[in-house]
């Protein structure tokens, strides 16, 4: 039996009863939020707290359960209320799940990024469905005046078997709601869940399968005029001249004007990541009048000088970015890259003595590996509705953080954040691209000038030469081998543009006595963000393509000879700041190992195996390829995922699915280049993402069961999966894979 307290020192839930037909509606916090007053428990409260999400009983039984975290394709939408409805206990098939608003006041950490929707909203998910149920239960024991311990519940109904009396939710919703909230609650069980651990489909499939209006796209409104933007060609530039005469002239058109999205001086947060705050708009009555409008536009630029600017971090701190001057050219970011990675880098770690492990070693293995900038290539393009007027600030869109961008329109748009609204559609796809909202800014300015409803819409053009990207990576590994192949030295020199991907308290760190972490960074003016597993996305490709090839010289087995070194880490770790655990690290190479039959006679195939730690949970993958025509194609992805506990087995396998897909599709076939400032693929002609016929013909998953809380799992299949590829492209082809992606190195596929 679990207890666990409805408050949090003077923070608590709130109940109100003043929903249509008599229900009653129980609205909680993860982190809890201001003292609950007596005089609060039969009505709504006149101020609301930090809030993440509520649930409604109806009269008839009926329970809405709102979703407040942005829906991006991870299924939040639907696990996250499988929780409330499993500590509830109320059938699924009586639940409405509906998409929160933005709100402040009520909802805490409404944001889609880090894997942690689940993760964070765990206790607090529970708390709130098992408030619910222990409040409905207290209802239908003073109203048949028997022991509330008699009363039990099942699939949203209230039983008293030594009466033999019986009531649904809906019937005893009102009497509950004039109850005080209690203390603390009893959490089930696990072996007790119904719900949660069973396969539930998306609560919005119906509607994506049928087309039904979901996302920023389809959005419309009476009166509604169509924006579009032109940006600088180039990173390194900025507006010089406009002439719009002809723009101006051709129908449709309603104005063309210039804004600055954000004023030179405006400390920016960290999600108003935009390179070209200064931008040509054009509005008018339709997408296609716009479109060749802008066409039209006759526009000069120049390049800008260095500057800096003032951004805050997620915690709250702030520090100058210097952007420098200059078009950027990717030959030169490599050339750059290689000479850094030639010095000493800033020590991040280091354990032992790196230098006379080195110095000792009967044999040394040095790798260098690369990847260029990625774009995120969402299939739904940046897009925003905003209707300005001067008491108020109306946005609906696809964003990932929706309360970041609040805060950054109001300052921009001078509104108060009580008078910013913004509603969360669903989101075609996101991987990190929209957790930067500049166009959220920007169309709010766009409305504010018109004075009338807006939608801005990029194309997909707009948006692969606008920025954000996954930076360009750089690693060095070294590793020192004993005169018996034993591991005793390891060395990491990792850096990139503009930052670098290291992780130095990660796997191997704490397994090898001899152990040096060093990072350096490259500034630059082109504009980066999270990537889907941020810096995990390079930097555990390369490390596991060099533990491979590390085992190769030592002479062991791949697997033995990651399992041997967490053994080291789990029974005798070097020092204290190893982030990860040893044996559930452990325990999904031995999982992957056992299913995908490792060891066993695999002719004709080509095995490659790779595990990392990221977002708090462990993803093991062996990759089979086979070789046809003459051609690598990958046959089956074996992939074992410790996360914790699984809330909804169907979405969590599509994740891995996707991940592992996503992996191996980025790191075969995509990159951005740059020659002077301006990206060398703008749409999918020139930017190869992975095809139906080249993604595994079948992806295997299989989840620990330790009944620990979930943890994260929208970006850690993505990672080791490259790894995995390189190894077995290796055995396939007798080439190492160093450089991403992995076509530029002769491997050609479909």
């Amino acid at each position: 039996m679990t207890l666990l307290k409805t408050s949090i020192g003077r923070r608590s839930f709130l109940k109100t009863s003043a929903l249509a037909g008599g229900g009653f509606m129980l609205s909680f916090s993860w982190l809890g939020a201001c003292q609950t007053k007596p005089e609060d428990a039969l009505a709504m409260p006149k101020e609301w707290f930090e809030l993440n999400g509520y649930l409604k009983v109806g009269d008839n039984g009926v329970v809405t359960i709102m979703s407040p975290n942005p829906e991006i394709g991870q299924n939040v939408k639907t696990s996250m209320p499988m929780i409330v409805a499993e500590e509830l206990d109320v059938d699924w098939k009586n639940v409405i799940v509906e998409q929160a608003p933005l709100n402040t006041d009520i909802f805490v950490r409404q944001l889609a990024g880090g894997s942690q929707s689940i993760r964070q909203g765990w206790k607090g998910l529970r708390m709130a469905g098992a408030t619910a149920r222990h409040m409905l239960r207290e209802a239908a024991a003073t109203t048949w005046n028997v022991p509330a311990s008699e009363i039990t519940t099942e699939a949203g109904m209230l039983h008293h078997k030594a009466s033999g009396k019986s009531a649904g939710f809906g019937e005893m919703a009102s009497a509950a709601a004039k109850l005080d909230v209690p203390k603390e609650v009893e959490l089930k069980d696990n072996k007790d869940f119904k719900i949660i651990g069973t396969s539930r489909k998306n609560v919005d499939g119906p509607k994506i399968v049928t087309g039904k209006p979901l996302y920023g796209l389809d959005y419309r409104k009476e009166g509604m005029l169509i924006a579009m933007i032109a940006h600088a060609p180039a990173f390194g530039m900025k507006l010089k001249s406009v002439d719009d005469t002809e723009a101006r002239s051709m129908p449709g058109i309603k104005d063309v004007f210039t804004i600055k999205s954000y004023e030179d001086d405006y400390p920016r947060q960290w999600c108003d990541v935009s390179s070209f705050p200064e931008l040509v708009v054009v509005v008018g009555n339709s997408t296609w009048e716009v479109m060749n409008a802008r066409k039209a536009l006759k526009l000069e630029w120049e390049q800008f000088s260095d500057h800096s600017q003032t951004v805050s971090n997620f915690q709250g701190g702030s520090n100058d970015v210097k952007v420098p001057a200059g078009l950027e050219n990717s030959a030169k970011h490599m050339q750059m890259m290689a000479q850094y990675a030639t010095k000493s880098g800033k020590v991040v770690r280091k354990d032992g003595d790196p230098a006379k492990a080195f110095k000792n070693a009967a044999k040394v293995i040095e790798r260098t590996y690369t990847a260029p900038f990625l774009a995120h290539n969402t299939m739904e393009p940046m897009n925003f509705f905003a209707h300005v007027t001067d008491d108020k600030a109306e946005l609906v869109g696809p964003i990932q953080t929706p309360e970041f961008m609040e805060k950054s329109v109001s300052a921009r748009i001078g509104l108060p954040l009580e008078k910013i609204d913004i509603q969360m559609s669903r989101m075609g796809g996101g991987f990190g691209r929209r957790l930067y909202g500049h166009f959220l800014v920007e169309v709010a300015v766009i409305s504010q000038k018109m004075k009338a409803p807006v939608k801005l819409i990029y194309t997909r053009e707009d948006d692969m030469s606008f920025g954000t990207y996954r930076p360009t990576y750089h690693a060095v590994y070294r590793a020192a081998l004993d005169k018996d192949n034993n591991l005793v030295g390891f060395h990491v020199r990792a850096g990139g543009i503009p930052e670098s991907p290291l992780f130095a308290n990660r796997f191997p760190a704490g397994a090898v006595d001899n152990y040096l972490a060093e990072d350096w960074s490259i500034e630059s003016n082109i504009s980066v963000g999270a990537f889907r597993a941020p810096r995990s996305n390079f930097i555990a490709g390369a490390e596991q393509a060099f533990l491979d090839e590390v085992a190769e010289a030592a002479g062991k087995d791949p697997i033995d000879f990651r399992l041997d070194l967490l053994k080291r880490a789990q029974d005798n770790p070097v020092g204290e700041n190893n982030d990860y655990e040893a044996n559930r690290y452990a325990g999904v190479l031995e999982l992957v190992k056992q299913k995908s039959n490792w060891g066993e006679d695999s002719s004709g195939t080509y095995r490659g195996v790779a595990a990392y730690f990221c977002h708090n949970t462990y993803v093991a993958h062996v990759l089979d390829l086979a070789m046809e025509d003459g051609k690598p194609r990958v046959q089956k992805v074996h992939c074992a995922v410790d996360c914790g506990i699984v809330v909804n087995p169907i979405a969590a396998t599509n994740l891995c699915e996707g991940g592992s897909v996503d992996g191996i599709g980025h790191a075969m076939f995509s990159g951005l280049t740059f020659t002077d400032g301006v990206p060398d693929q703008q749409n999918f002609d020139k930017y190869r993402l992975v095809r139906h016929k080249e993604a595994p013909r079948a992806v295997d998953v299989h989840f620990v069961e330790n009944g620990i809380d979930p943890t994260g799992l929208g970006e850690p299949p993505f990672p080791p999966v490259i790894g995995a590829l390189a190894n077995a492209l290796y055995k396939a082809t007798g080439k190492r894979q160093y450089n991403q992606p992995f076509m530029t190195e002769g491997i050609k596929l479909g």
